[in-house]
């Protein structure tokens, strides 16, 4: 549990150290959440460190669904936070012990690395999640995560190339682990069908 909330806590000082040396003009682009620029992805992130659990609860039931809800909340936060404040959430809560509902720390992990890679591939930025934390993530796939995503994945093996990782069965699917793992969470990816 330790080493996890390491991990986290490691790939959440990542972020605030790649978003410090964005320009503001990188904030208003889009990332790989369609309508979403980087700031509503940071607002995203950063929400479970200013809302409580009822706020949460009924944001969620005003807004028919918790997907409702994320869009509202993302958006309104944008307008009232400035990129400084939304950086500076993120940097005081790098050791927040929040967990996604049944998610645990191994879902934190997800939630940040998933949406960290929403903001680096769309701006073209070449980083690379450390290995250690895909092998996590990508160990914590299961296929109600899959479907959540709405990514068709039957009869189909998807096989890690720098990662000792494979999913599935079929026809096999090669790729970074990176690369797989937005292919998981429903982002555009390239990936190599074998025949």
């Amino acid at each position: 549990m330790t080493e996890i909330r390491e991990l986290v806590a490691a790939e959440r000082s990542d972020l605030v150290e790649l978003l410090a040396g964005l320009s503001a003009e990188d904030w208003d682009k889009p990332s790989l959440c369609a309508g979403w620029r980087v700031r509503e992805v940071v607002a995203h992130i950063t929400m479970p460190y200013r809302y409580s659990a009822a706020r949460v609860l009924l944001g969620i039931a005003k807004a028919g669904g918790f997907n409702r809800f994320s869009e509202r909340a993302a958006r309104a936060d944008t307008a009232a936070l400035s990129n400084v404040e939304l950086l500076d959430c993120l940097r005081e809560n790098i050791n927040h012990p929040w967990q996604p509902p049944g998610g645990g720390y191994e879902g934190a992990l997800s939630h940040d690395v998933i949406h960290g890679l929403d903001m680096t591939v769309a701006l073209g930025i070449d980083r690379r999640v450390p290995l250690e934390r895909l092998q996590v993530v990508l160990g914590g796939v299961q296929a109600k995560h899959i479907k959540y995503f709405g990514v068709d994945l039957s009869r189909t093996q998807l096989r890690a190339t720098d990662l000792d990782w494979s999913y599935g069965a079929g026809e096999v699917v090669t790729g970074t682990a990176q690369d797989l793992l937005l292919l998981v969470s429903g982002r555009e990816t390239s990936v190599r069908r074998n025949s």
